[in-house]
């Protein structure tokens, strides 16, 4: 076997962060993160994904709401 040298490579950035909760959809904006520039993986800091759970915890008034369209991939 030969060994695979694995070098990632992140930089930090503002992402924006969407989770599907229930029947909603939840956006947050400007949230760092560490991205990998070559796959797009992001990594959270665990004080961010705190931060993030008391946000939606909390039920504060959201900054803006948005509307989406929803498709049916099987249809």
């Amino acid at each position: 076997m030969t060994a695979y040298d694995w070098n990632e490579h992140f930089e930090a950035q503002d992402v924006t962060y969407i989770l599907e909760l229930g029947d909603e959809i939840i956006v947050v904006e400007h949230v760092p993160a560490r991205v990998n520039i070559e796959t797009g993986e992001r990594l959270f800091a665990p004080e961010t994904v705190e931060r993030i759970q008391a946000l939606l915890q909390s039920r504060t008034a959201p900054k803006k709401i948005i509307r989406a369209p929803v498709f049916d991939f099987a249809a």
